[in-house]
C-alpha cells in the first residue's frame, strides 16, 4: 500500500499544478490583481480633466455641510429592492449584449457561446482521459514483452494533450469574440449616459457636483465592463462545469458523490452571498467616502485661486483628510470581513474535498475503483475549487461593480424635467424678420421661500435693443434662463411672436438665441476651437472674422501660438477681457435672430468696452437682429430702444434713456449715484 499511497500523492500533486497554471487561470488572477491595485488609487484618477462648474447667482447655496451624504449616493433599500435592482440593471445591460434586430452581433454571441460549451466539454476530458492513463499503465507488463508508452497508452495521451490545448483554443476565441461584444456595449451605454447628462436641466447640475458625476460615469462603466467579463468568461462557465461534472459522477460512481459535490457547492454559494450580503454595506460607505473625497479634492483644485486668496490651504486639506479618513476606516472593515469570507470558504470545500477523497480511497481498497478513479474524483472536484474560489471573487467583486453601476443606471433613468412637448413645433423665426418677445404675468422662484418674480409683464419688441436694469437680485440674468427653458415659469407664459415656448421644440429655440454671460466659459482646448464652437460648421475665415468684430482679433495675434494657444481649463491663461470678447466672437459666429449681453462687458476698461460696443451694434443694425443686454454699469445702455427696470419682481419703470431720468425714479436715482461714483474716481486719479 505504501507504492500506492506513493502513486495516488505524485498524482495528486501533479493535477493540482496542472490546473494552477492553466493559462485562463493565471491570466485571470492577475486580472484580478491588477484591478484591486487600481482600487487603491481611486483618488487620485482623473482629477486634471475634471471641470467644476460654478453656482450660478440667485440661485439658494447648498445647506448641506461638509460630511453629509452625496446627492449622488444610493438611498437605504432593503435586501429585496436591491436584488431587484441588480437584476433590472442586468437586464438593461444584456439588452446592449443581445440588441434587437442585430442579427450580426446575436450571430457573434451565438458563435461565442458555441466556443464556450466546446471549451468545457473538452475540460472536462482531461480527467477522464488522465485516469484512463494511469489505469493503463497500472496494469502488470510483462517485461519481456515489446511493449512502450505509445502501445499501451499512446493514443489517450495524445488525447490528452489534445484536449488541453482544445481547452485553451476555444477560451481565446472566446476572449477574441466578446471583446468587440462588451467594449461596444459599454460605449452605448456611456455615450447613453453622458448625453442624458448634458439633457438635464440646470437644477440637476446645481445639486450635484461634476467631480462626483465624472466619478459615478468613471466607476459605473468599469462596473460594466466586469460585470461583462465576470457572466460571459465564468459565471456561465463555471455553472456548465459543475453541471457536468455532477452529472459524471453521477452517472460513473454514483449518487452519493455527486450528492456531496451539489451540496458543498450549494453551502459555499449561499455561505458566499450571505456574507456578501453584510459586507455590501461596508463597500457602499467606502464609495460615499470616495466619492466626497473626489468632490472635496477637484473643488479645491478648481478654485485653487480662492484657496490661495483666503489662506485656506490646510483646511482644504482637512476637509480632504476627513474623507480619507472615512474611507479607511471602512476599507478596513471591508479587509477584515473578507478574511473571515475566504475562510469559512477553505474549510467548506477542504471538508468536501476530504470527505469524497476518504470514499473514492475505500473504493480503491475494496476493489470497486482503481487508483484512476480516485485521480479522476480529486481532479474533477478540484479542477471546481478554481472557478469556485474564483467565483467568490467575482462574487464580491460583483456586489461592488453593481453598487458602482447603481448611480450610473440612475442617472440614466433619471428624466429630464424639461423636454419636448409632444407635437412640439420649431421656432418660426428668420434671421432677417424677427419677432416680438413677450413675457405674460410671469411667477418664478427658485425656492418657494424666496419668489423671484410676483407679476412680470413685459415687450421686448422685433429688432430692437432692450435692456434690463435694477438692483442686484432683481431677476435680470433669469429672463434668460426662463427664456432659454433651464427653468419653467410657475405661472404666466413667454412668447416669441404668437409661439408659446413651451411648445416650441428646444433644439430651435436655442438655437436662435446667442448667449454672452458674464462669467465666459471656454473649453480647454485652442483660441481657433472656443470661437468656432458658437459654429461648428464655419471655417477658419469666418472665426478670424468673428474676433475682428469682437475687437479681439489682435489680442489673439499677440498670443503665443496665435489662434492655436491654448487657453487653459476654464481659459485661465487669457484675461478676462479677452474672455468676453471671445464669447462675443462666438455668439456673431453662431448669428442667431436674438442676441442676449449679460453684462458681457464688465471685465473691459471704458476704450475697449466702447469700441466693442460699437462693433457689436453695427453688427446688430446689419440684419436688424433682436437684442436684450443685462447691464449694472447703465452708461453701457444709454443708447437703446428700450431700458426696463426690475425692482421687487416686476416692472418698476421703463422707456428710453432720457424718459427716465425725466421721471425722476429708480432709474434716476441709480444713474446719479452711479454718475457720482464715476466723478469721485476721477478725481482721486490724478492724487494718485
Amino acid at each position: 500500500m505504501s507504492g500506492l499511497a506513493q502513486q495516488i500523492f505524485r498524482t495528486s500533486t501533479y493535477c493540482r499544478l496542472a490546473c494552477w497554471r492553466h493559462p485562463s487561470n493565471i491570466r485571470y488572477h492577475n486580472t484580478l490583481s491588477t484591478r484591486k491595485g487600481r482600487i487603491g488609487h481611486r483618488f487620485f484618477q482623473n482629477l486634471a480633466s475634471e471641470n467644476e462648474q460654478k453656482a450660478q447667482k440667485n440661485v439658494p447655496a447648498s445647506t448641506s455641510t461638509p460630511g453629509t451624504s452625496n446627492p449622488l449616493g444610493p438611498p437605504q433599500v432593503t435586501a429585496a429592492q436591491e436584488r431587484r435592482s441588480n437584476w433590472r440593471m442586468v437586464k438593461n445591460l444584456m439588452v446592449n449584449v443581445w440588441p434587437r434586430n442585430d442579427w450580426k452581433t446575436r450571430g457573434t454571441v451565438i458563435l461565442g457561446f458555441a466556443f464556450l460549451v466546446s471549451g468545457k466539454v473538452l475540460n472536462v476530458q482531461v480527467p477522464l482521459l488522465f485516469k484512463q492513463i494511469i489505469d493503463s499503465l497500472n496494469l502488470p507488463i510483462d517485461p519481456s514483452s515489446s511493449a512502450t508508452v505509445w502501445t499501451i497508452a499512446g493514443a489517450t495521451i495524445l488525447g490528452y494533450g489534445a484536449a488541453r490545448i482544445g481547452a485553451i483554443v476555444f477560451s481565446e476565441l472566446l476572449n477574441a469574440v466578446f471583446a468587440n461584444i462588451g467594449q461596444r456595449a459599454v460605449r452605448k451605454v456611456a455615450r447613453e449616459t453622458f448625453e442624458q447628462l448634458l439633457n438635464m436641466d440646470m437644477r440637476f447640475h446645481l445639486a450635484r457636483q461634476t467631480g462626483g458625476l465624472t466619478r459615478a460615469i468613471d466607476r459605473g462603466t468599469k462596473g460594466i465592463t466586469f460585470l461583462l467579463q465576470a457572466i460571459l468568461f465564468r459565471i456561465a462557465p463555471t455553472a456548465l462545469e459543475i453541471s457536468m461534472v455532477c452529472g459524471i459522477l453521477t452517472y460513473k460512481f454514483g449518487w452519493d458523490f455527486a450528492a456531496i459535490t451539489a451540496g458543498t457547492l450549494a453551502a459555499y454559494a449561499w455561505f458566499t452571498i450571505r456574507t456578501t450580503s453584510w459586507r455590501t454595506q461596508f463597500r457602499r460607505d467606502a464609495n460615499k467616502a470616495d466619492q466626497r473625497a473626489a468632490s472635496s479634492s477637484v473643488d479645491s483644485l478648481i478654485n485653487f485661486e480662492a484657496v490661495k486668496h483666503f489662506n485656506n490651504e490646510r483646511y482644504e486639506v482637512a476637509q480632504y483628510d476627513k474623507h480619507l479618513r472615512d474611507y479607511e476606516q471602512s476599507s478596513v472593515k471591508i479587509t477584515t470581513s473578507l478574511a473571515f469570507l475566504n475562510s469559512g470558504q477553505n474549510v467548506i470545500f477542504s471538508t468536501a474535498l476530504t470527505m469524497t477523497m476518504l470514499m473514492a480511497a475505500q473504493g480503491v481498497v475494496n476493489g470497486s475503483m482503481t487508483v484512476g478513479d480516485l485521480v479522476m474524483i480529486n481532479q474533477l472536484i478540484f479542477q471546481l475549487s478554481l472557478p469556485l474560489n474564483f467565483l467568490g471573487t467575482i462574487y464580491r467583486e460583483l456586489q461592488q461593480n453593481l453598487l458602482d453601476m447603481e448611480v450610473l443606471f440612475n442617472l440614466r433613468e433619471d428624466n429630464p424635467p424639461i423636454e419636448d412637448l409632444p407635437g412640439a413645433q420649431p421656432l418660426d423665426l428668420p434671421v432677417d424678420a424677427g419677432k416680438s418677445i413677450r413675457f405674460e404675468n410671469v411667477k418664478f422662484a427658485y425656492h418657494p421661500s424666496r419668489p423671484i418674480f410676483t407679476d412680470l409683464s413685459f415687450t421686448i419688441p422685433a429688432g430692437k435693443r432692450v435692456a434690463f436694469v435694477g438692483p442686484s437680485g432683481c431677476g435680470k440674468s433669469t429672463i434668460l434662463r426662463l427664456l432659454f427653458r433651464f427653468y419653467e415659469p410657475s405661472s404666466g407664459r413667454i412668447l416669441i411672436g404668437d409661439q408659446d415656448i413651451s411648445q416650441i421644440q428646444l433644439a430651435s429655440l436655442r438655437k436662435s438665441i446667442g448667449v454672452v454671460p458674464q462669467d465666459t466659459p471656454l473649453f480647454h482646448a485652442d483660441v481657433m476651437h472656443n470661437v468656432r464652437y458658437g459654429n461648428l460648421e464655419k471655417d477658419e475665415f469666418d472665426v478670424i472674422d468673428a474676433a475682428k468684430k469682437a475687437n479681439v482679433h489682435e489680442a489673439i495675434l499677440r498670443l503665443p501660438d496665435g489662434y492655436k494657444t491654448k487657453v487653459g481649463e476654464r481659459g485661465l491663461m487669457i484675461s478676462g477681457g479677452e474672455k468676453q470678447r471671445l464669447a462675443v466672437a462666438r455668439v456673431l459666429l453662431k448669428d442667431p435672430p436674438i442676441l442676449f449681453f449679460d453684462e458681457a462687458t464688465s471685465a473691459l476698461d471704458a476704450h475697449t468696452e466702447a469700441e466693442l460696443m460699437k462693433n457689436i451694434s453695427t453688427a446688430l443694425l446689419h440684419k436688424s437682429r433682436t437684442s436684450i443686454f443685462i447691464a449694472h454699469r447703465l452708461r453701457t445702455v444709454v443708447e437703446a430702444d428700450l431700458i426696463v427696470v426690475l425692482q421687487d419682481g416686476r416692472v418698476a419703470e421703463q422707456g428710453r434713456h432720457e424718459e427716465l431720468l425725466r421721471k425722476g425714479g429708480l432709474y434716476h436715482r441709480m444713474w446719479q449715484q452711479q454718475q457720482a461714483a464715476a466723478e469721485l474716481l476721477e478725481v482721486e486719479e490724478p492724487a494718485n
